[in-house]
């Protein structure tokens, strides 16, 4: 357990939470946008594919930020406790960083959480009117032959 703590501590390792969610926010869009986009090709109804979609990302979402809260709050704690520990002033220097860093990466992550959730309704509607240019471009060109 401490050698994970140790290497999530690590610069590289809130380097690693940075892509890992936003890595996860990018593949829910491109996921959300291709089941869209099919739907509309396929002539389908766009809500019966946005619908669920938009399901999963809010019930997913709660549950991170409470993660990300608890997780962010219990390492703070343990980040601060080795700093006060730290006896030389380069080990102080080093933990000082460490904590510089984990408070980057905790904003970075809270603030992509909350922006997934505030921007799901704008994509909502982004993708729905793009759907619905695309569905009357597609049935005019099929009108026109």
């Amino acid at each position: 357990m401490k050698k994970v703590i140790k290497k999530l501590g690590s610069p590289k390792g809130i380097k690693r939470m940075k892509i890992c969610s936003f890595a996860f926010v990018a593949v829910l869009t491109v996921l959300a946008y291709s089941g869209v986009a099919f739907a509309a090709q396929q002539g389908a109804d766009i809500n019966t594919v946005v619908n669920p979609v938009l399901g999963l990302i809010n019930s997913l979402v709660n549950p991170l930020l409470l993660l990300v809260g608890a997780g962010g709050a219990v390492y703070a704690i343990i980040l601060g406790f080795k700093y006060a520990t730290a006896e030389e002033p380069q080990e102080r220097e080093k933990r000082k960083q460490s904590i510089k860093s984990f408070l980057i990466g905790y904003v970075l992550i809270f603030v992509l959480l909350v922006v997934l959730k505030l921007g799901i309704p704008v994509l909502n509607n982004w993708m729905t009117n793009s759907t619905a240019n695309a569905g009357s471009a597609v049935q005019t060109a099929t009108e026109a032959q």
